[in-house]
């Protein structure tokens, strides 16, 4: 029974050394602030709706050690950008920069708000002119159906 505990121990311990995070280490608070600017300009591959510095994720992780390492080599915050975008598309920036591909990215709610004012609109109006237009009409008696 106490070799059974003992095992327990030790793999309770050894997965909680596994799970720790090293903290990562700056320059100065200007460069960590710069960083946690960043995380917060990038989205996760895997959550889609959270930033890095909000998402728990591996794959979170891995990209702010990416991030980390690159600002330690001395990567301004394009060139780390771009690296991402190069590697895994616009999807990856929260705000990208807009161009050709990405106009319909941009514009497209707007449009497709425009367009559903203009079909309300429409609809409307095509709903007033029929009580309009029987308004306008005689009053017929009820004796000639």
């Amino acid at each position: 029974m106490r070799l059974r505990g003992g095992m327990f121990a030790l793999l309770l311990g050894a997965s909680a050394a596994l799970g720790a995070i090293e903290p990562l280490e700056f320059t100065d608070r200007a460069q960590e602030q710069r960083y946690q600017h960043l995380l917060r300009e990038l989205r996760c591959l895997q959550c889609q709706n959270q930033s890095l510095a909000d998402s728990d994720a591996n794959v979170a992780g891995g990209l702010r050690l990416e991030i980390h390492k690159q600002m330690r080599a001395g990567a301004s915050d394009e060139q780390i950008k771009a690296f991402l975008v190069e590697r895994y598309g616009d999807f990856v920036l929260y705000r990208p920069e807009v161009r050709r591909d990405t106009w319909l990215l941009w514009f497209g709610p707007f449009v497709i708000l425009a367009g559903g004012g203009i079909a309300l609109a429409l609809h409307l109006r095509g709903r007033r002119r029929p009580a309009a237009a029987s308004a306008t009409d005689t009053p017929r008696d009820e004796e000639d159906w």
